[in-house]
């Protein structure tokens, strides 16, 4: 087909209608309309003969398989549901995030087929809306692409187009339905109840929905894959996008009821929204959830990326300025009068308005007039943010950051991202084993290339790599800088020999003189830790030499929460200037 063709005119004549249909207002591109299959593919289109894309509010056709299914005459229709998606239901990347984690909940075993559940849910309430209101030949379309299956398509599919005669009182199995009078059958009409009680919260009616699919995509995932799809148009909806606000569970996300239990449906009552446990609003997903829900909605990202994404959107509410040292304020220089000129002075100085005015002729010593200037202090104070030099413990003790929530991890965000936003520089090192570390290239302003060693893990022995902070500070950095380390009693390592034969406590003292910001170790340590008077030895006792030679602040972590009250503090109670610092 060239851009000329009959087919191409007709359906980039049928936008305008299909828009129409939503609203005169409704506003997007035009369609991408592709002519074969290899052109579909560039787009991200395969099997569909439609999708849509969320992050650029795209419509994409797949021509070559509209002809293979018989469907040229019905552009109005397709591509009306294809907008309906944009509209209304998932309509925002967000949502559609929403509800693929209320959907993967109603899949125990079978979450990776939400996007399948999703896929079809949406489709109902479009296709009901359309045919209802707008009176478009929706039968028509499931018609054409039930005559043309080959084979038994599964009891799930039977039950989805049982919905669709209930929904638009069509004779029984005359779309392909159940039986009347059969499990399947009583199933199709309460997923038709869902669709039109629950059309204005279609969130929580999604859930639902995954729950009454649940039992028949277990007896046949492999059937309903097959006969849905032709029409799978969200697949790679999120695709290229990242949705924020995806960290975080819904209050009613684990509401996990089945709809012939909601009296909303089944004429007994309102609908139940239960309180399951970790259901309450504000709570954090872990990591790995976050990510395979990225996945479900389309976007191609690795579990390390995911976590990236992550702890950038949880540190986002506890980030804070960052450290500063108050410079003395900038001098201005004022005009204080005049003076005669003479011969020998500065001709800068000159004030040549005011020497003519006295006379025509400007004469040395007479009539020419010179400025006396005199330095005054400016009123506005200069800051300069202190560099971090951070250090992050990833042994065997420590959580996955990219597998659940580590507190080391989003603290060390939290700070990191404070200092970045300020316009210092951070040095990230995360480490454990011999020769087990991971770092930035020096200190950078780059936030991403900080998280990702942050988000790293490397789950082994503790050995803290004295070399880094010996290389470091091999020569006085460029600017001040604050060295800060993360982890537990394993940090002693710090001050074991190199392999060089060097005193990790003769590098840690003069890491701590040339970089010239202070040190600060926050550590997870017993709550009756006491290292004062401990006589030099086990962990109280180098704690109580690292504070009292080389004066490391030593901060006990007793609780991983407490990691975050840390992170917050510590900004402020070092550097932030004083009127900012109760902000």
């Amino acid at each position: 087909m060239t851009r000329t063709d009959p087919l191409i005119e007709a359906w980039q004549a049928a936008w305008p209608e299909a828009l129409a249909v939503w609203s005169r207002y409704t506003r997007l591109h035009d369609p991408r309309l592709c002519t074969s299959h290899v052109e579909a593919a560039k787009e991200g289109l395969s099997e569909s003969f439609a999708m849509i894309r969320l992050v650029d509010k795209s419509v994409v056709i797949d021509l070559a398989r509209v002809q293979a299914y018989k469907l040229e005459g019905y552009a109005v229709e397709v591509l009306a549901h294809e907008i309906g998606h944009h509209v209304l239901a998932p309509s925002t990347l967000i949502d559609h995030v929403r509800l693929l984690a209320r959907m993967r909940k109603n899949l125990p075993t079978l979450e990776t087929y939400a996007p399948l559940i999703a896929n079809l849910f949406t489709d109902l309430l479009i296709n009901d809306r359309l045919h209802r209101e707008a009176g478009l030949r929706m039968v028509d379309i499931y018609e054409k692409l039930n005559a043309q299956r080959d084979g038994n398509p599964g009891t799930l599919w039977r039950v989805y187009m049982g919905i669709y005669e209930t929904l638009w009182s069509r004779a029984k199995t005359s779309l392909g339905g159940p039986k009347p009078g059969s499990v399947e059958s009583a199933d199709a009409w309460l997923g038709a109840q869902i669709v039109r009680v629950y059309a204005r919260d279609w969130l929580k009616g999604g859930g639902r929905f995954a729950a009454l699919m649940m039992p028949y995509l277990h007896e046949d995932r492999e059937a309903a894959e097959s006969a849905a799809a032709a029409l799978m148009d969200t697949r790679a909806a999120g695709r290229d996008g990242l949705p924020g606000g995806a960290t975080l569970i819904d209050e009613d996300e684990n509401d996990t009821l089945h709809p012939a239990n909601d009296g909303a449906l089944t004429g007994g009552g309102s609908a139940a929204n239960p309180k399951a446990p970790g259901g309450v609003q504000g709570q954090a997903r872990d990591p790995f959830a976050f990510g395979e829900i990225l996945r479900a909605s389309g976007l191609n990202i690795s579990d390390h990326d995911a976590a990236i994404a992550y702890y950038r959107e949880q540190s986002q509410a506890y980030v804070v300025r960052y450290p500063k040292r108050r410079l003395p304020a900038a001098s201005d220089l004022q005009i204080e009068g005049l003076e005669s000129w003479e011969i020998g002075e500065s001709f800068d100085r000159i004030d040549w308005m005011a020497s003519l005015a006295q006379s025509p002729r400007p004469v040395p010593g007479l009539t020419l007039s010179q400025r006396v200037m005199s330095e005054v202090e400016g009123e506005e104070e200069r800051f300069e943010p202190a560099d971090l030099d951070l250090y992050v413990d990833s042994s065997g003790s420590m959580r996955n950051p990219q597998v659940s929530i580590s507190y080391l991890a989003l603290a060390g965000a939290v700070i990191a991202r404070s200092a970045l936003k300020a316009g210092a520089r951070v040095q990230a090192t995360l480490w454990s084993g011999k020769s087990q570390w991971l770092g930035t290239k020096g200190f950078t302003d780059q936030e991403t290339e900080v998280l990702r060693v942050l988000t790293g893990y490397f789950g082994g022995a503790t050995q803290f790599p004295i070399h880094r902070m010996r290389e470091t500070y091999r020569k006085p950095p460029e600017r001040r800088v604050h060295i800060l380390m993360i982890g537990d009693d394993g940090q002693s390592t710090q001050f074991d020999t190199d392999e060089k034969g060097g005193s990790g406590w003769d590098i840690s003292r003069d890491a701590l003189a040339k970089a010239g910001a202070g040190g600060t170790m926050a550590l997870s340590l017993p709550s009756n830790a006491s290292w004062k008077g401990s006589g030099g030895t086990g962990t109280m006792g180098w704690l109580e030499r690292a504070t009292t030679e080389q004066n490391w602040f030593i901060h006990t972590i007793q609780t991983e929460t407490d990691l975050i009250d840390f992170a917050r503090a510590f900004s402020r109670r070092h550097y932030v200037p004083a009127p900012e610092a109760t902000a």
